[in-house]
């Protein structure tokens, strides 16, 4: 019989440098300007800003719920679009489905609700047939 260790559980400020990396790394392949990153996150400046050049913060449930509707925005778009750079090209473009009326979707999460990135989400896992 082989025996599975367990492996530890991810402390606090741990799952919260891991989830910015994440963050960050999606954002900066996604050609994202600071202030775009900043609204995305919800949060002031004085934080964005020690958060991005730390890697390191008290992470609020809202900034992990987005950070994790940004990395299945990603994730989704490389599922759907195999190409990495047409796929992070995808948030910049007009999009002519109704829930984006011709806007981009990155025009959409500009709006800098959590309810943006939740239907953008929402949009991508049913183009995915989820």
């Amino acid at each position: 019989m082989q025996i599975i260790k367990k492996m530890p559980a991810l402390t606090a400020p741990r799952k919260n440098s891991v989830a910015l990396k994440a963050f960050f790394g999606v954002t900066q392949k996604w050609g994202l300007s600071r202030e775009e990153e900043r609204v995305l996150l919800g949060v002031p400046k004085a934080t964005f800003y020690r958060w991005r050049q730390h890697l390191e913060g008290s992470l609020t449930p809202d900034t992990l719920e987005r950070i994790s509707y940004v990395l299945g925005i990603y994730k989704a778009l490389r599922i759907l679009i195999p190409n990495e750079k047409s796929a992070n090209q995808w948030v910049h473009k007009p999009n002519a489905a109704a829930l984006f009326n011709g806007s981009s979707a990155l025009q959409k999460l500009m709006n800098g609700r959590v309810i943006d990135l939740a239907d953008v989400r929402r949009y991508l896992d049913a183009e995915r047939g989820w």
